[in-house]
C-alpha cells in the first residue's frame, strides 16, 4: 500500500468514528399492521353507520304548515273572463252553459245521490269561468275549486236534467 492510500484509509476510519449512525429502521410485517388497519377501519364504518342512522331518523311528527292555495294562473291575453258565473251544481258538477255553447265537465264531480259534490254550493256555486279557447273553460271559486270544461259539439241542451 502505498503512503497516499494509508492516510486515506486512516482518514476514513477516523471520519467513520466521528459520525453518528442511526441504524436503518427495522421493517414491520404485514402481519403486525394488518390488525390496527382493520381496527380503523372498522371504527370508520360504525361511526358512519351511526350518522346514517341519526340523519334519517324521523323526527316527531308534525304536519306540515298548511298554505294557501296557488293562485289561479292569470288568464292569456286572448282568454275571456266571465267574473261572475253562477255554475249549476244542483245535479253534480257535469256541464256549463255559456252564452248558447253547451260544455262538459273533464272530470266530474257528482254528490250522493245525484247531488252537489260535498263543499259545493246548491243548486248554484259562484266563480269565475274562464273561456281559455273556442273549445275550453276553466272555472274557479274562492273556496279553491277548479273544474276544466270542453266544448261539447253540436249540443243543444243538457245531458241530464235533474228536478
Amino acid at each position: 500500500m502505498t503512503d497516499v492510500e494509508d492516510r486515506l484509509r486512516r482518514a476514513f476510519h477516523a471520519f467513520a468514528d466521528t459520525v453518528d449512525v442511526t441504524p436503518a429502521p427495522v421493517p414491520v410485517s404485514r402481519r403486525r399492521l394488518a390488525a390496527p388497519l382493520v381496527a380503523a377501519a372498522a371504527t370508520v364504518l360504525v361511526a358512519g353507520a351511526i350518522a346514517v342512522v341519526v340523519a334519517t331518523r324521523p323526527g316527531p311528527a308534525t304536519a306540515p304548515p298548511a298554505s294557501p292555495p296557488p293562485p289561479a294562473p292569470s288568464p292569456s291575453p286572448s282568454a275571456v273572463v266571465l267574473p261572475d258565473f253562477a255554475l249549476l251544481t244542483h245535479c253534480g258538477v257535469d256541464e256549463a252553459k255559456i252564452g248558447d255553447r253547451f260544455y262538459e265537465a273533464e272530470t266530474p264531480l257528482i254528490g250522493p245521490a245525484r247531488s252537489s259534490p260535498p263543499g259545493w254550493d246548491n243548486p248554484y256555486q259562484h266563480g269565475t269561468m274562464t273561456l281559455t279557447s273556442p273549445a275550453a273553460a276553466v272555472f274557479r271559486d274562492a273556496l279553491g275549486h277548479e273544474v276544466r270544461f270542453r266544448v261539447r259539439p253540436g249540443a243543444t241542451e243538457f245531458k241530464h236534467l235533474c228536478d
